[in-house]
């Protein structure tokens, strides 16, 4: 092993961590929302559609899709925080994604097949911030990274 595998596997960057504990976040959160209990009326619970009335910690609207996303999104960001770039890269267009993903709860009507996910005003609320805080994760700690090199 040469000295730069070795650093890249005992040592890792700031944007990295940050991807890592993003990915290790979503994935939870995708477990958890299969979780009863912790899932408000888990009954309700739908493959996917606004009438899934399942409430993750009994506020954000969830069903079998949603959960699998977070889960594949958690997938994504544990492998992707394995490098700087393809850590920074899943912060900056997961943030855009859910930037897109806020601007679309915003404008679906939330009884329309339209909201197959489905999304309700807590969604759309914490879609922001995460979209805000990945970008500003990426371009922060992306930077110092590309500052380094």
């Amino acid at each position: 092993m040469t000295t730069s595998q070795h650093s890249r596997t005992t040592s890792r960057t700031a944007v990295q961590k940050a991807a890592l504990a993003v990915g290790a976040v979503f994935l939870l959160v995708g477990l958890l929302g299969f979780v009863p209990g912790i899932t408000a009326q888990y009954d309700q619970l739908a493959f996917a559609g606004h009438h899934s009335g399942a409430l993750l910690l009994g506020l954000f609207q969830v069903s079998v899709l949603h959960n699998v996303v977070h889960l594949l999104f958690g997938v994504a960001g544990i492998m992707l925080a394995r490098s700087a770039s393809g850590a920074r890269s899943y912060l900056l267009v997961g943030g855009i994604i859910y930037l897109v993903l806020w601007i679309y709860g915003l404008v679906i009507d939330q009884e329309s097949a339209g909201n197959f996910v489905p999304l309700n005003a807590a969604d759309n609320w914490l879609h922001l911030l995460l979209g805000v805080g990945m970008i500003a994760l990426a371009l922060v700690l992306g930077k110092k990274h590309t500052a380094r090199v």
